[in-house]
């Protein structure tokens, strides 16, 4: 029911999606689903949170199984299982971010609330990283910002992929991946453009 329902939410946007519509697809009647729910709001509701948890469930898994690599791999890691939920379901992916980039979006707040898990757990890589490298994560100007840019960049190329979907996430991943390694390394061995990064 919640697969169904996202697939009318993620054509349709909140307000447009008719739970009648809902109700025929998913082949129940329409007292069922409100049964089940009570809202569509919270149907809804429901169906980001599923997505989310999904979605974090598989880079939190991603990230831990390759716990024993290097750290580079672990980033990797996380950002393949993120794109590879967008190519396996695109539909959540963009009823959770076209939620977060819709202003007063009814569930802005816990689409955030998801998104700044996923930044959290980038900025825990990124600060393996910088230690690693035995820098000092206070002159690149800390590490959330750099998770900021980097989950940012990821949700701008996925919905670039959304409109583009012909490349395969393999090569989506290396994209993200080889902007921000180079970066990184540039900025680790002091070699960044000369444009102040708050140190």
């Amino acid at each position: 029911m919640l697969r169904e329902a996202g697939a009318i939410f993620a054509k349709r946007g909140f307000h447009a999606a008719s739970m009648d519509e809902i109700a025929e697809r998913v082949g129940v009647s329409k007292p069922v689903i409100y049964t089940a729910f009570g809202s569509k709001e919270a149907l809804y509701f429901a169906y980001i949170e599923s997505a989310g948890a999904d979605l974090l469930d598989a880079m939190v898994a991603a990230a831990q199984l390759s716990r024993a690599g290097q750290v580079q791999e672990r980033l990797h890691a996380g950002a393949l299982a993120f794109f590879t939920f967008v190519d396996e379901h695109r539909d959540g992916y963009a009823v959770l971010f076209s939620e977060l980039a819709a202003r007063g979006g009814p569930f802005r707040r816990e689409v955030s609330a998801i998104r700044r898990q996923i930044v959290a757990l980038t900025k825990v890589l990124l600060d393996e990283v910088v230690e690693e490298a035995g820098e000092d994560g206070a002159r690149l100007g800390g590490t959330e910002a750099l998770a900021q840019a980097f989950v940012g960049a990821g949700e701008s190329l996925a919905n670039w992929w959304l409109e583009n979907p012909d490349a395969r996430v393999e090569d989506i991943t290396g994209r993200l991946m080889n902007i921000t390694w180079l970066g990184l390394d540039a900025l680790l061995r002091g070699r960044a453009a000369p444009w102040p990064t708050g140190q």
